[in-house]
């Protein structure tokens, strides 16, 4: 999850374990909250918060954002071999 900074625990590709090393810009728009994580070498992700309980999309590019529940506050989003741990609300399928 983020801390006071804005760091968020990250893997990017070719990482074995995640460290608090990316950082998280968040920009709300009419189109909805986007997320640009910034990796430590430059590389950067773009991803677009949904309401639709998916949690994140890829916001740009071809690669998909796969997103795994870790609890009820934190999701995995992997995206081209990166991945990030982000703070989300996760609903249960008792939820619906």
């Amino acid at each position: 999850m983020a801390n006071a900074e804005g760091g968020i625990l990250c893997a990017p590709r070719g990482a074995t374990d995640f460290a608090r090393v990316c950082s998280i810009d968040r920009t709300p728009t009419q189109d909805g909250l986007f997320l640009t994580i910034r990796q430590p070498d430059g590389g950067f992700r773009r991803l677009l918060v949904t309401t639709d309980g998916r949690g994140v999309v890829a916001a740009d590019g071809a690669e998909k954002a796969v997103v795994t529940p870790l609890s009820g506050t934190e999701i995995e989003v992997e995206v081209g071999g990166d991945r990030y741990r982000l703070p989300a609300t996760v609903k249960s399928g008792d939820d619906a």
